[in-house]
């Protein structure tokens, strides 16, 4: 035995000075040729472009690599000492080639005792900057030529830096912070000793080691790297006890953000790329967005919550997919589930709509199995869009049976089943001070459907955009108290310069005679608004309305654009409705509050939009008066559905196009406005009755629920030049001293004389 061990020794011993022969020979033909190192003194590593919320909620990378740097005076003690024992425990003694560790690793390999390498931390960072990994004997020598050249040019502070923020660690990330922030969503400094171990043994093998895919085996190798701490004086038994009971808090291997908000990362990374290019994705820029978290959490919410009802109201469609199952043999349910689950994979999830496929149908029930294996029962509140077919008496007939994949929506405690929607839904909420965008979904799910739909959407906005041809009318001395009459109307082709006649209808078909503008707008009456831009004209109202920022070559100047048959993006009417918000000011929307670079310093503030010296582009007059008539939409219009809010100080459209192919809700308070949309890309009806009340305005309800109250009711302050005075309701006269009769407001130069009106006919 003890010369056999002897024989050993002196094999790897010579074998040893081979090496070093070797080394000595090869060195003087290759150390020349060998890369310039001197560029990693000023190492900074590629890293993602990273974007948050207002408060710093992860939004989105972009970049594949994950990577976060981290100075080495800044990193744990206890991650360096687990990464030295396990990897390199002579580091700071060698000088890049451990010879020792040649001479044991090579004695190991011919006992047979294990398979294992002699690299150091300074040959892997060789390896990692200059190499491939290809197991060659030439890439082996060029490995320690560039060791023992980096610890010629670097300090071994200087070395262990490099090496913790360029190891691959799995799961795209390089750099253990960037791992930290990966497996456990913390920082480095908020690691237990055991996630700290877990960590120092992923270099060995990431993928082999992954936590979030083969948990066992890395708890055996942080095992492996707790032992060698203990074994080499690192922590002592205590510690190592308690290490090895230390929580691993790692994150749900499927978090991919802490925020979704898809298409406002993708604003901003359209914008940069725009002014930096490719650069972006490897610079490290953090993008602090005005998105508020809860904000855009309720926003998502609504938007999804107003497409289910939608899809409630209507009639089931064909499943998108059928498992057939019922016809196949299974040793038992296990083998069965194993089987559909494997199908269900290959289902796309969206925005939370899990695919399942149902096992059992009762008129009252479902039972299924979801995409995650999990086994739920649908019950009657969760069935509202199969009440329909699962009540029809002749099964025959029926669109679902066992083996029909739907979609299954968690909410709150129960499950609803639903469909992947055909329509749309977009919502965009505005800072209308500031013009900060504070939630922004434009659509159902970014990764079905890229399209913005608040941003990229030429869509008609019908009734919402009667409010601007009223604000002109106001300067042209029509008043809230002006009769219109609200009868059926006939206009020529001549008159519209096109080729048919035009005869406009209100929505419901009903007429009220003369009616004052006041309620012509609160009603959404189409005759009101149609007789008023006759009256003031329409290429005065054309020109007017760009103070509001819609692009004139989008509209036309005839009398249908009362009726809202343009072209608008949400986002221009979110800027928009926020002029008669703030008083009279035309707000830019933007949503880049701060870009942050690698070193910490605040760059290119060219994105951020204060808008501090706005000039004012109405009279503050017409402000007043057009939120005061806004808000008779809720109090007593279309839109009376807001006042669950029981806020006094919210105003609002709603807004239907013909044939009800779009609906719109435009709301606000001093504080906030918003907008919501509801239709289908390729524009058909959303079907009857499917007004903007019914389809748009639900989900602003939703959305400002749990937003408004955090806001001060705000009561518009009288501006100079108002005058309130009492009129009789029922013929928008001013009323006498002893007569009942409600307050108007009015300019102080387009002041009612001789208790006479004028109507516009």
């Amino acid at each position: 035995m003890y010369s056999t061990i002897k024989n050993y020794l002196l094999i790897a011993f010579l074998g040893g000075l081979s090496i070093l022969a070797m080394i000595i020979f090869v060195s003087a033909l290759i150390y020349p040729s060998l890369p310039n190192i001197s560029h990693l003194k000023k190492y900074y590593p590629k890293q993602p472009l990273q974007i948050y919320s207002k408060e710093g909620a992860l939004i989105a990378e972009f970049g594949e690599e994950r990577r976060n740097f981290i100075a080495i005076s800044d990193t744990p003690q206890q991650m360096i000492n687990a990464i030295l024992s396990i990897e390199d425990r002579r580091f700071f003694e060698h000088p890049g080639i451990d010879f020792i560790g040649i001479t044991r690793a090579a004695l190991k390999n011919i006992t047979g005792r294990s398979h294992e390498g002699a690299s150091t931390i300074t040959m892997q960072v060789a390896r990692n900057f200059f190499l491939t990994s290809e197991k060659t004997f030439k890439r082996k020598i060029n490995e320690i030529l560039l060791a023992i050249k980096i610890e010629r040019t670097l300090s071994k502070e200087e070395i262990l830096e490099l090496y913790i923020n360029q190891i691959y660690l799995g799961q795209r990330s390089f750099g253990f912070a960037a791992a930290a922030n990966t497996y456990y969503g913390k920082n480095l400094d908020q690691l237990n000793l055991g996630e700290t171990a877990l960590l120092a043994g992923l270099p060995k093998a990431p993928s082999r080691y992954n936590p979030l895919i083969r948990p066992h085996l890395s708890i055996k190798r942080q095992q492996d790297v707790l032992n060698s701490m203990l074994r080499h004086g690192y922590i002592d038994k205590p510690t190592y006890i308690i290490a090895l009971e230390d929580p691993l808090s790692l994150k749900d291997k499927f978090m991919k953000s802490e925020l979704r908000a898809n298409y406002v990362a993708e604003m901003v990374r359209q914008t940069l790329f725009k002014e930096f290019g490719d650069k972006i994705y490897t610079s490290g820029l953090k993008v602090y967005t005005t998105i508020k978290k809860k904000n855009q959490l309720m926003a998502n919410r609504a938007v999804r919550n107003g497409i289910i009802n939608y899809m409630e109201r209507h009639d089931l469609a064909p499943p998108e997919d059928f498992i057939e199952f019922m016809s196949q043999k299974f040793e038992n349910n296990n083998d069965r589930d194993k089987f559909l689950i494997k199908k269900l994979k290959l289902i796309p999830t969206y925005n939370d709509f899990i695919p399942g496929v149902i096992l059992n149908l009762q008129p009252l029930k479902i039972e299924v199995l979801l995409k995650n294996g999990k086994k739920i029962s649908v019950y009657k509140r969760g069935l509202k869009l199969l009440k329909k077919d699962l009540s029809l008496n002749n099964k025959g007939e029926r669109l679902l049976k066992s083996g029909s994949v739907i979609r299954f929506v968690k909410k709150r405690n129960y499950w609803i089943a639903t469909q992947l929607p055909e329509v749309e839904g977009s919502l965009v909420s505005m800072d209308p001070k500031t013009g900060a965008i504070l939630a922004l979904v434009g659509g159902f799910d970014f990764h079905r459907n890229k399209y913005n739909h608040v941003s990229q959407a030429n869509r008609q906005p019908g009734s919402i955009f009667k409010p601007f041809i009223y604000s002109a009318a106001l300067e042209k001395g029509v008043t809230p108290a002006t009769l219109i009459n609200d009868a059926p109307i006939y206009i020529t082709a001549k008159e519209l310069n096109a080729i048919e006649n035009w005869e406009p209808k209100n929505y419901n078909e009903e007429y009220d005679g003369a009616i004052r503008l006041r309620q012509g707008l609160a009603k959404s009456k189409n005759l009101v608004a149609i007789r008023v831009l006759k009256y003031i004209n329409p290429e005065y109202a054309l020109d007017y309305i760009t103070r509001f920022g819609f692009d004139q070559k989008k509209h036309s100047p005839y009398l249908s654009l009362a009726l809202g048959v343009g072209q608008v993006t949400a986002l221009e009417m979110v800027a928009a409705y926020g002029v008669f918000a703030n008083g009279g000011y035309l707000k830019q929307p933007y949503f880049i509050e701060k870009i942050i670079d690698v070193k910490g310093r605040k760059i290119n503030q060219k994105f951020s939009i204060t808008n501090e010296e706005t000039p004012r582009i109405i009279d503050p007059r017409n402000s007043f008066i057009m939120t005061s008539l806004l808000k008779e939409v809720i109090n007593t219009g279309t839109a009376r559905k807001a006042k669950i809010l029981n806020r006094e100080d919210i105003a609002g459209k709603t807004g239907t196009t013909n044939e009800l192919v779009d609906a719109w809700f435009a709301g606000f308070n001093p504080d906030i406005v918003t907008i919501t949309w509801m239709g289908y890309d390729q524009p058909r009806t959303l079907g009857e009755h499917e007004s903007g009340s019914r389809a748009a305005l639900p989900i602003w309800i939703d959305y400002m629920k749990p937003i408004i109250n955090e806001y001060p009711i705000k009561m518009l302050e009288t501006p100079n030049g108002i005058i309130p005075l009492k009129i009789n309701p029922k013929n928008g006269m001013l009323a006498k001293e002893d007569e009942d009769g409600i307050y108007e407001y009015f300019y102080d130069e387009f002041l009612p004389k001789n208790n006479a009106y004028f109507l516009i006919n």
